[in-house]
């Protein structure tokens, strides 16, 4: 999978995605578009639908060191996680079955 996120001076990269991968399922319910979307939301801090306790822990991990986990909604409703590793090596683009 080959995706490319453009960088741009108008937003702030919080960590390395390092290499961004995909479940098949996830790429075949999900448009590249969106996918895309949430990859830009993820990297910029935005947890998505995430309790106010999910998104201090990914700002803890931020700080310290851990994973970080955001859950977003397709236009079409089906719902999609995102995975960056503890140590930025890869981020992954699931659905929650696929866990």
């Amino acid at each position: 999978m080959h995706l490319f996120i453009a960088r741009s001076r108008d937003f702030e990269t919080k960590f390395s995605l390092g290499q961004i991968v995909a479940t098949p399922s996830a790429l075949e319910e999900i448009p590249n578009e969106e996918i895309l979307a949430a990859l830009t939301r993820h990297v910029q801090g935005d947890w998505g639908e995430l309790d106010p306790e999910d998104q201090k822990s990914n700002e803890r991990a931020l700080e310290q060191g851990g994973r970080l986990f955001s859950a977003y909604w397709s236009i079409r409703k089906i719902k999609f996680w995102i995975i960056t590793e503890a140590d930025r090596s890869a981020t992954t683009i699931l659905l929650p079955q696929d866990y």
